[in-house]
């Protein structure tokens, strides 16, 4: 059984999906409940509406933390990637092993992976990451430090906005040089 829970952060209302296996599906902001839930729905074929417990919970609490500028890990809370293929589940893998403030482009994250020669397919399988912020696909730029895409709500502005909430710097930035500045 699937349950799912939309919260309120200080960015908007973000949703989460669960199993006994773990966290399934994350929203990430948007500016009102009813479309946040609409769309965190969309791929679940069936889930009830519930107050998180233990991991869930666990995770929601982070996640209003994390909007509201806390140094969060979200690195050891349980993900359900049934029916995700292999090259999919170690690029998530990968993903998930930056750190707060870390980051790296789709190539470097394809070679992290085992994929060293394909940058392009991993920028499609972080744009279809069923837990965005529990995976960090925020972290992943484009070749040269550039912004690259965003595919949850807000499109490259909540990208840049998580960014410099984490005050993270580009990989090929000079350790001298500030972090992003949106």
């Amino acid at each position: 059984m699937t349950f799912h829970h939309i919260f309120e952060t200080s960015f908007g209302f973000c949703g989460i999906a669960w199993n006994e296996r773990g966290i399934c599906r994350f929203m990430l902001p948007m500016s009102t409940p009813g479309p946040t839930e609409e769309r965190m729905l969309r791929p679940l074929s069936s889930s009830t509406s519930a107050e998180p417990t233990g991991f869930a919970a666990e995770a929601v609490a982070a996640a209003r933390r994390y909007f509201e500028g806390s140094h969060e890990d979200f690195s050891a809370y349980p993900v359900d990637l049934d029916g995700i293929d292999p090259f999919r589940r170690a690029i998530y893998q990968a993903a998930r092993r930056l750190h707060y403030g870390e980051t790296t482009t789709y190539g470097g994250l394809a070679a992290d992976a085992g994929f060293p020669q394909a940058a392009r397919e991993t920028g499609v399988a972080l744009g279809r990451n069923p837990v965005p912020l529990i995976i960090p696909c925020h972290r992943i730029l484009a070749a040269g430090g550039k912004l690259g895409g965003f595919s949850a709500p807000g499109g490259t502005a909540t990208k840049q906005k998580m960014l410099a909430l984490e005050n993270a710097a580009s990989p090929s930035a000079e350790p001298a040089q500030a972090s992003f500045a949106f």
